[in-house]
């Protein structure tokens, strides 16, 4: 084992006038399964990149070993597979090859297969396997679940599980749990470095936030109980310098104001050290606000109606054919392996040309809001956003900002922001919108795990009626009425 040293990193993107790190420093072992996460912005994909060489910084990074980055660039998706990987891992045998596929649930057959040809969740797993070959550098892995569906995600962890070293971005909390023994976390005043699982620091985390809170309001009660009394001593030392006119005994006026103004300054210095004492907490506090939506109800008690529906791909069904109603207040996942389908279903309600077998019943009238699975598309500033999808802006600018979204990206072009950015404007604005059913497609795709738990609490609290697609097994067990399994 050895280790990688951050020494007084600081780091900013040219024309920004915030710093993503100030003089940050760490010391960590190449033996740990280090899970990296903070809130998105945080920097947990700058880090990585940093540790890769790719931009300039000031401070001193030194590591005993090269790095290797998830996912790695493919320059010609159109080659084999195999050619794909012996590309990124020239000195690898067949067999090592083999070897870490087959951990992976990826046989001979996806091997001969060009890579454009295979899944989001095919390539993601043949990806991840040459960072384990030998010869390649200390794997710096940056979100590996977005794409996997759940059997997937279990095969991944345990295979990650298995391995000596990483360091590992995610927002999966059982994803984490099942293969991390470190966490390294991105809060809002500096970083944490603990050993054990995401679990056991998520709950120390919040019950530390709790007892900050605790301490947090009672030495705001102090502070005002403080504050009152300075204003008091304050009318005090005012009538008694008042009084001083005219006196008869100068002497003992000017004693008893000197005191009142003594006892009004150490009010103050009091009240100051206690609003300081607040100052130091809570600054790790991660705010997830509560979230408001405004589901419209639909007249009748059936939304929508599938019989025998599988979508056509080369006049081939994608999966077995699915039968089901979507009533009002229900909220249904569909639950499958990736390539079953799941997705086409979900535009087949938006209003997509998708070929499919059996009968779809759409209500008449029915107000649809939908999240695609796909970001690349977006460009232009939030605003412009809005204002296309005619969404008033004010609200919309508040739901960013409760998920928090830095203020200063509100002007910004979506083209340059993260997945998770730009997966948050797309949410908030289904958010924005009044509609009978809300069909969104891993709508948590690179979101943080605060937002994750703020959409959880916004639908159990307003119960609109949902049509979803969710690998994220935590979120969807803590919203789906229903799974309907693909």
């Amino acid at each position: 084992m050895s280790t990688i040293t951050v020494e007084n990193l600081t780091f900013s993107y040219p024309g920004s006038a915030e710093s993503v790190f100030d003089g940050l420093n760490l010391r960590l072992d190449t033996g740990w399964k280090l899970g990296l996460v903070g809130r998105n912005g945080r920097g947990k994909t700058t880090l990585l990149r940093l540790l890769m060489g790719e931009y300039e910084y000031s401070g001193r990074i030194t590591a005993p070993v090269p790095f290797s980055y998830f996912p790695a660039e493919v320059e010609d998706a159109s080659l084999s597979t195999r050619e794909v990987l012996r590309g990124l891992s020239p000195d690898a045998e067949d067999w090592e090859l083999e070897r870490e596929l087959s951990l992976l649930g990826i046989g001979e057959d996806e091997l001969e297969r060009s890579f454009e040809t295979l899944s989001p969740g095919e390539r993601t797993r043949a990806l991840l396997a040459v960072l384990f070959l030998d010869g390649a550098g200390f794997p710096l892995i940056d979100e590996p679940t977005n794409h996997l569906d759940e059997a997937a995600r279990a095969a991944v962890s345990a295979y990650l599980a298995s391995k000596r070293g990483f360091i590992l971005i995610s927002h999966d909390r059982r994803f984490l749990d099942g293969c991390v023994d470190h966490i390294l976390a991105l809060n809002r005043s500096g970083t944490e470095l603990r050993g054990g699982s995401f679990s056991a620091w998520f709950y120390d985390f919040e019950q530390r936030q709790e007892g900050e809170k605790l301490q947090n309001e009672r030495l705001r009660r102090d502070a005002n109980r403080l504050r009152e009394a300075a204003r008091t001593t304050a009318v005090w030392s005012d009538k008694v310098e008042k009084s001083k006119r005219g006196a008869a005994d100068k002497g003992y006026v000017g004693h008893k104001a000197a005191k009142m103004m003594k006892r009004s300054k150490s009010l103050e210095a009091r009240q100051l050290k206690a609003a300081a004492e607040r100052e130091s907490l809570l600054k790790d506090v991660e705010s997830a606000e509560a979230l408001k939506l405004s589901p419209l109800a639909y007249r009748s008690e059936t939304l929508v109606r599938f019989k025998d529906v599988a979508a056509l791909y080369a006049g081939r069904p994608s999966g077995r054919a699915v039968s089901f109603e979507l009533h009002r207040g229900g909220r249904v996942a569909l639950c499958g392996g990736n390539g079953s389908g799941k997705s086409s279903l979900l535009k087949l309600l938006t209003g997509a040309n998708t070929e499919h077998t059996g009968l779809l019943e759409i209500g008449s009238g029915l107000i649809v809001s939908y999240v695609p699975q796909d970001t690349s598309h977006l460009s232009g500033t939030p605003e412009q956003f809005a204002a296309e999808r005619g969404i008033e802006r004010s609200l919309f600018m508040t739901i960013l900002r409760k998920l928090d979204f830095a203020r200063s990206l509100l002007t910004r072009d979506m083209s340059g922001f993260s997945a998770g950015q730009k997966k948050k404007v797309l949410l908030a604005g289904s958010l924005c919108e009044s509609a009978h059913l809300y069909v969104w497609d891993e709508p948590l795709n690179y979101i943080d795990i605060y937002s994750r738990m703020q959409l959880e609490r916004l639908i159990a609290e307003f119960s609109p009626t949902m049509l979803f697609v969710e690998h994220d097994a935590a979120f969807r067990e803590n919203v789906a009425t229903e799974c309907i399994e693909l």
